[in-house]
């Protein structure tokens, strides 16, 4: 017997040859169901179904009542349970506090160790090693590794290159889900969906020592992302190891949830920031119990980053600051500029860096660490002679924040020095680093793009500040500035330009996320001053409203959309204006309740091994296809295990007591004629994984959240075919042209020490 099944964890094309197994073929003519590459990913999931998950809470609920009333429980037995989630909690925000601070004082030592090392303590950083020196320049501590600059590059590089090696053979060889930020397949987990071994030890374990090793490499990648990644590892790793949070799937999402806020917390130094990056970014569904949790474990998480004192200053990041002047009404101009390049940033990198992507998984997935080579060569190639480029991002952005006064000596606060050389030196970073992070994000290493990009808005709100102060000194009688003869007066200073590069950082976050109250808080908790909060949200707005007017939202969703990850996003709207037939599943294997329909244990046991097909519709025979109920494959497999394992070839019967008990015999049904919309909606405010079709009480069909997913991909989402053809042709070019330049490399190296050109092809 032959047939087309498409279960809800995967598409499945298998032929059982058995009378005995049912499956309903009914009048409705099958939708385009084809395997497309935006769906790839889909087999690599499998579906949590709320509602059962809800139920079997409900029954624990129930049972602990009675067992309550029933028996004399001591005080003990019932506070333990009560602060059992609390201590949990706790220890993971621990955990991951440790974690962050570790990650944070080997990040700053192997960025440093690149340009040289500590003539004293070769273990510390160059910040530590000249700690007590107002200028580091006129440090004798920290010593450069020769008196040759050109050698001084060249062992630059070549450490670069040394650690983000490292980086991605640990990746590659064990374990690649370690690669990349990770926020979109959390998204796609918290949701309901099951990915193996992407949330567990090993994972954990490669990304901690992986993320630093990329991050000092020098490649254009930060860790927030990642951050979150391990943390939700943390949080995860240690439920598993707890049987009641193991078998709830409900529990399990609050860890996950309340894990990564902590994640964010820690990155950012902002707990507060953690929490609503929880609710805006990975929560589908929230609740006021999972905020409070959030709450608790990113404030454990940062209180231990804290009392580690990574950075022995006090501060939770480098680049935390504090501004004593307030902001000027005339600046507002310059404010919308900085709104505007958040919109123009949110636009280009996320459009870009797909068609890198596309690309890297068409052409390069099997050089994966010799492009992670090739990009840190390219990166540290020039940056090295570039002040802003050179060294680590979050230092960079320390320098580009920072007000200028007496105790902080450094070019950029220099009045005698060239402010042209260094403005565009800031601009070639800007611009520099919007490359960097479009072509390097995405490639086998731990890597995030959070502050990327706000070390490119950094750059860019710099520059503007130099120009607006340029402006000021060049007419400081004009009307536009009078509100500056005041603040001259009380603090002796006007113009920030440190204020600008903080506001560049959240207009090219904002851009980046497509988030907007996380990235005001996020930012506020790094200065820990009020005023400035009105001058952050003028630029999230601005960038909120460009990037909603023509860009296609934050790179997580489009990664999301672009990789084929099964997530429905309750934020979206969608409209399809069909009935569910257009995309429910036609054909479907089911089991009988009459005894001429009956299958024996060893034709059950077939049909386990060639398909993964997780529950079957119970109906009342193949003449009255009319639906008696549901069955998943996990109880039909306990019960054959236990009870048929030596009985082969002996007939089941659905009717006896044994398998009543564990029929659902009321599965979520619709008709035939409800609209897929409000299947949808059904999909997401209740979460089942399966919802039975019928049409005059008989079955015709079943519909998953896959399902839906696949037709709105088919039906709303398809590529203009005249545009992926050039896009593939663009590509074929490109991959020539870097052919044409690696053989031309080779042939001249070859030539050059062997007198040979074919010696390296």
């Amino acid at each position: 017997m032959s047939f087309y099944q498409q279960s809800d964890e995967s598409t499945t094309n298998t032929s059982i040859n058995n009378e005995s197994s049912l499956f309903i073929r009914n009048k409705y003519t099958s939708s385009e169901q084809t395997q497309l590459p935006q769906t790839s990913k889909f087999d690599q999931f499998r579906t949590i179904d709320w509602v059962e998950d809800e139920l079997d809470e409900q029954k624990q609920r129930i049972l602990k009542i009675r067992t309550i009333h029933s028996q004399s429980i001591n005080f003990k037995d019932k506070i333990l349970p009560q602060i059992q989630n609390w201590v949990i909690l706790a220890i993971m925000g621990i955990i991951i506090g440790l974690i962050a601070g570790c990650l944070n004082i080997i990040t700053s030592w192997l960025s440093n160790i690149k340009t040289g090392h500590c003539s004293s303590n070769f273990y510390l950083n160059q910040a530590f090693c000249c700690w007590g020196y107002e200028d580091e320049e006129k440090c004798n501590n920290w010593s450069k590794w020769t008196q040759f600059e050109f050698i001084n590059y060249v062992i630059y590089v070549l450490i670069s290159l040394f650690m983000a090696g490292i980086s991605a053979k640990l990746v590659q060889f064990y374990a690649p889900n370690a690669a990349g930020s990770g926020i979109s397949e959390i998204k796609c987990i918290v949701s309901g969906s099951v990915m193996d071994g992407f949330l567990g030890w090993k994972t954990l374990v490669i990304k901690s020592l992986g993320l630093p090793l990329a991050i000092g490499s020098g490649l254009s990648l930060g860790k927030e992302g990642p951050s979150v990644h391990y943390a939700v590892c943390v949080g995860n790793s240690i439920a598993k190891l707890i049987e009641k949070y193991r078998k709830s799937a409900s529990k399990g999402r609050e860890f996950l949830t309340a894990t990564s806020a902590a994640g964010v917390a820690v990155a950012f130094g902002s707990p507060m920031g953690g929490v609503l990056f929880s609710v805006e970014e990975i929560s589908s569904i929230f609740q006021l119990s999972t905020l409070w949790k959030s709450y608790f474990c990113a404030l454990i998480a940062v209180t231990t980053l804290a009392a580690m004192n990574p950075f022995r200053n006090g501060q939770l990041v480098l680049f935390e600051v504090s501004y004593d002047t307030n902001w000027h009404y005339f600046e507002i101009p310059v404010y919308i500029i900085l709104g505007i390049f958040g919109g123009i940033y949110g636009i280009l990198v996320p459009k870009f860096n797909i068609r890198v992507v596309s690309f890297r998984k068409r052409y390069l997935a099997n050089f994966a660490i010799r492009e992670v080579l090739i990009l840190t060569l390219l990166t540290t190639s020039f940056s090295y002679f570039n002040q802003f480029l050179k060294i680590d991002m979050t230092e960079s952005m320390q320098i580009l924040f920072h007000e200028c006064d007496k105790t902080f000596a450094h070019p950029i606060c220099d009045p005698n020095r060239n402010k042209a050389g260094i403005l565009v030196s800031l601009l070639f970073a800007t611009v520099a680093r919007m490359g960097l992070t479009i072509i390097t994000y995405g490639c086998k290493v731990p890597a995030g793009i959070f502050v990327p990009s706000m070390a490119a808005g950094a750059c860019f709100g710099r520059a503007m500040g130099i120009i607006v102060d340029f402006i000021y000194r060049k007419y400081p009688d004009s009307s536009i500035f009078q509100a500056c003869h005041v603040d001259e007066t009380l603090n002796g200073k006007c113009i920030i330009p440190g204020t600008y590069a903080f506001l560049g950082a959240a207009a090219g976050l904002c851009g980046i996320t497509d988030l907007t109250v996380t990235v005001v808080i996020i930012m506020f908790e790094l200065t820990g001053a009020l005023r400035y909060i009105v001058p952050t949200m003028i630029v999230v707005a601005i960038t909120k409203s460009i990037t909603d007017k023509w860009g296609k939202g934050g790179i997580a969703d489009q990664m999301i959309e672009y990789n084929g990850l099964p997530l429905i996003d309750s934020k979206k709207e969608f409209k399809f204006g069909v009935n569910v037939d257009q995309a429910m599943t036609k054909e479907t294997i089911t089991f009988s309740m009459d005894h001429n329909d009956t299958i024996t244990y060893n034709e059950i046991r077939q049909i386990f091994q060639k398909s993964d097909i997780k529950g079957f519709p119970i109906i009342y025979s193949s003449l009255n296809p009319k639906i008696y109920g549901y069955i998943s494959r996990h109880d039909i497999n306990y019960i054959l295990t236990n009870y048929f394992h030596d009985k082969l070839d002996e007939k089941i019967d659905f009717s006896e007591p044994l398998f009543q008990s564990i029929i659902n015999k009321s599965p979520l049904r619709i008709n035939i004629e409800t609209t897929l919309e409000y299947v949808l909606d059904i999909f997401v405010k209740l979460g089942p994984r399966y919802i039975l079709i019928e049409d005059d009480s008989n079955l015709v069909g079943i519909i998953t959240r896959k399902d839906i997913l696949r037709y709105s991909i088919i039906f709303h989402h398809k590529v203009d075919s005249v545009t992926e053809m050039r896009e593939k042709e663009i590509e074929e070019k490109v991959w020539e042209f870097m052919n044409l330049l690696s053989t031309s490399a080779r042939k001249n190296l070859g030539k050059l020490i062997y007198n040979d050109a074919n010696r390296f092809l």
